[in-house]
């Protein structure tokens, strides 16, 4: 495998899980993407998040021993509350990497890097 820092270990009964920071920014972004007011991830071109391919560049994980930190920049469309879709965004990413990893959430950060006046 990897380098230990790219990996998260969760001991299970019968071994272990480990779950590549990928896989983390890959949940999170697919969870991002169905926000409204959303547009893009910081970084990101529509089309790519949209396709969702690799992107994710919006996105930072951070691994502690137990639990993941998670930073998110996004571009929002003009005329929807900042302060709503952030909230949304901290909640849909939280639910997100918790359910399918099992792992804890210990912060959702996010940044609103740009708006813009339309979806495409």
């Amino acid at each position: 495998m990897a380098e230990n820092k790219d990996y998260i270990t969760s001991p299970l009964e019968n071994g272990t899980v480990n779950i590549n920071e990928d896989v983390i920014t890959t949940i999170a972004a697919a969870a991002v993407k169905d926000v409204e007011g959303v547009v893009a991830l910081a970084g990101d071109d529509l089309a790519g998040f949209l396709g969702r391919k690799n992107g994710g560049k919006g996105l930072k994980v951070t691994l502690g021993e137990d639990s993941v930190r998670i930073e998110c920049s996004l571009v929002v469309l003009y005329g929807h509350s900042v302060v709503e879709i952030a909230r949304n965004v901290q909640t849909v990413i939280h639910n997100a990497v918790e359910s399918m990893t099992g792992l804890k959430v210990s912060n959702v950060d996010v940044n609103v890097s740009g708006i813009t006046m339309s979806k495409a």
